[in-house]
């Protein structure tokens, strides 16, 4: 099996592990999230934080960007241009939220752009090393990837849930590891 179709492998068992998590559970999950990560990821204040809205089942990391937002923490949202490019718009009150691609939500083209310093990033898959599994489009990586060619060099930090969890992600030279993941049973380092 390639790594590609590997991957796509690891991503419909995790994502349906993940969509087979009854509602309260994901929220009751959530909650600990931002009670483990809230004070771990305000260390910087000032610092610029992308999030992003949930979609689908996954992990929904507002109340970690409340919390963050509280700190003093700038915050901005994930915004797709086009068929490869994410943005990241500032997240700020008054500011509408808008239809942003694929189903997500977050600041309109009038916000501001920001290049985050710590990306909080949604996956399907991870292992015990920070290899991910993504949704298959690439935006994450290619925007990762952008960033740092500016010299910018944001932490990543996967959000997932513990079922999401896998032995071995197959690591291609275009992935971008993760620094850390956030599950709701921690804030783990690699």
């Amino acid at each position: 099996m390639s790594p590609k179709e590997l991957k796509a492998k690891l991503r419909r068992e995790r994502l349906a592990l993940r969509d087979a998590m009854l509602p309260t559970a994901r929220i009751q999950a959530s909650l600990m999230m931002a009670d483990h990560a809230g004070d771990v990821i305000a260390m910087g204040r000032g610092n610029i934080v992308s999030g992003f809205s949930p979609i689908r089942s996954e992990a929904d990391i507002r109340p970690l960007m409340v919390r963050l937002k509280n700190y003093g923490i700038r915050l901005c949202l994930p915004a797709i241009v086009d068929k490869k490019t994410i943005v990241f718009r500032e997240l700020l009150d008054g500011i509408a939220v808008v239809e942003t691609g694929l189903g997500t939500t977050g600041p309109g083209p009038e916000a501001a752009e920001l290049d985050p310093d710590i990306m909080l990033v949604p996956l399907s898959a991870f292992d015990a090393t920070g290899h991910r599994i993504g949704y298959g489009g690439g935006y994450y990586d290619r925007a990762i990837n952008r960033l740092r060619n500016k010299g910018h060099l944001p932490k990543l930090i996967g959000i997932a849930f513990d079922c999401q969890e896998v032995a071995t992600v197959p690591d291609e030279p275009h992935d971008m590891a993760l620094d850390a993941v956030l599950t709701e049973s921690g804030f783990r380092h690699f």
